[in-house]
């Protein structure tokens, strides 16, 4: 496991300071606020822990409410709404500062067979032929906002190995392309041993969720994003969807697309396969997608 991976790992282990109330710390960001892919993995991480262990998350809806503050921890209360024979049901409200700054609710099932059906998947080329993070970066270094954010995202995405089916978005600034993106992401090491947990692998999907989503926005009107600062972008609200196991240390085709923007806003929506082709996550966002005035 690499030391990027073991460092994602302690973030997402939060320490319980009572039954219910879990706190958590940050690591640095690119821009001053929490990444809200952080806080959502950190709320599952919180509720299932007051979940019985055969029960698995199968769905979850969150509000980010507030840019969070990396250089504070961050607690999690936890309110145990509902244990029923089949579904339990968490919410859980992160706090900085004596404020609320995101909202979860989650839903947890026991294993039950059923009916059967999915979407299939799409085409996609073979993750091992495409380059990594560390081969991509460095190619458009020359368009960020600042001279350190290449260096900082490259940092940031040590621990996954996320590669762009095409350009993403800062690659191709002022071109207008189809409103749709492809990513394959894996942990950047195998999660071996104590902590590979089914929920282990739920919360780093959840994770790396908030990283491209909103990509397929910004890719209909030729816009870069907040890396190149032609757009001013936050998350709104995430939706997730559990339908089959999977492995977090194992390639995951993250197939999403945007059927609109509109007053300042933007939707993103996602379906995330396996490599074998079982539909493993759906996944929808809502964002604040706004030009920055130029006065």
């Amino acid at each position: 496991m690499s030391q990027a991976l073991q460092s994602l790992l302690d973030l997402l282990d939060l320490e319980r300071i009572e039954q219910d109330i879990f706190r958590g710390q940050s690591r640095s960001a690119v821009v001053p606020r929490v990444f809200g892919g952080q806080v959502a993995a950190q709320a599952l991480v919180a509720a299932g822990r007051t979940v019985p262990e055969d029960r698995h998350a199968h769905s979850l809806h969150a509000y980010f409410l507030r840019a969070g503050d990396p250089g504070a921890p961050i607690v999690y209360s936890v309110d145990r709404i509902r244990d029923g024979r089949s579904f339990t049901t968490r919410r859980v409200v992160a706090v900085q500062h004596g404020q609320p700054i995101f909202h979860l609710s989650a839903s947890f099932q026991t294993y039950e067979e059923g009916m059967e059906h999915q979407a299939p998947m799409p085409s996609a080329p073979d993750p091992e032929t495409l380059p990594t993070g560390a081969e991509l970066l460095p190619r458009y270094a020359d368009v960020f906002a600042d001279p350190v954010i290449a260096e900082r995202l490259l940092e940031a995405r040590e621990s996954v190995d996320l590669r762009y089916v095409d350009a993403p978005p800062y690659g191709t600034v002022g071109e207008i392309r189809e409103p749709r993106s492809q990513v394959w992401f894996r942990t950047n090491g195998k999660l071996d041993g104590a902590i590979d947990e089914p929920l282990l692998h739920v919360v780093l999907a959840t994770y790396v969720s908030d990283m491209t989503l909103l990509d397929s926005i910004l890719l209909a009107h030729g816009r870069g994003g907040w890396a190149v600062g032609d757009v001013v972008g936050a998350s709104l609200d995430h939706a997730m969807w559990f339908h089959r196991p999977f492995r977090a240390d194992e390639w995951l085709l993250y197939d999403q697309e945007s059927p609109s923007a509109s007053g300042g806003r933007g939707l993103g929506q996602a379906r995330i396969y396996t490599q074998d082709g079982r539909l493993a996550i759906s996944v929808i966002q809502e964002g604040v997608v706004r030009i920055p005035r130029s006065d």
